[in-house]
């Protein structure tokens, strides 16, 4: 079998794992852009045991943290923020930011338009 034919060459190939922008309209009207790669089960266990409870939201909230990064590759949050965005940000906002870390960018847009439609 060639290198690039092995099946975990082609899984590795097909999950492109690039940087994409996310954006987060916040309730004052306000674009909140920040950047993301696709969750990987790495990540996702390690959310899991940061979060320190079963809680989907701590797990969540984990991820942001862990994933947003800006237009550079710079995390915009540290892990000493959690209490600030649990405290001094909007729920509905937060909620929202968190949805956008575990969507995919195209689940995200498929979400847009329908909500467009309704």
């Amino acid at each position: 079998m060639a290198a690039g034919n092995r099946a975990i060459d082609r899984l590795r190939k097909a999950a492109n794992l690039k940087s994409a922008k996310r954006e987060v309209t916040l309730a004052n009207g306000d674009i909140f852009e920040f950047f993301c790669k696709p969750l990987t089960m790495s990540e996702r266990e390690r959310a899991q045991k940061d979060a320190k409870s079963e809680d989907i939201n701590q797990f969540a909230l984990q991820l942001v943290v862990q994933k947003a990064t800006d237009s550079n590759g710079s995390r915009m949050f540290a892990p000493g923020d959690v209490a600030l965005l649990k405290n001094e940000v909007r729920d509905a906002d937060l909620q929202s930011l968190m949805l956008a870390v575990i969507q995919s960018p195209e689940e995200q847009e498929e979400e847009e338009l329908d909500m467009k439609s309704v």
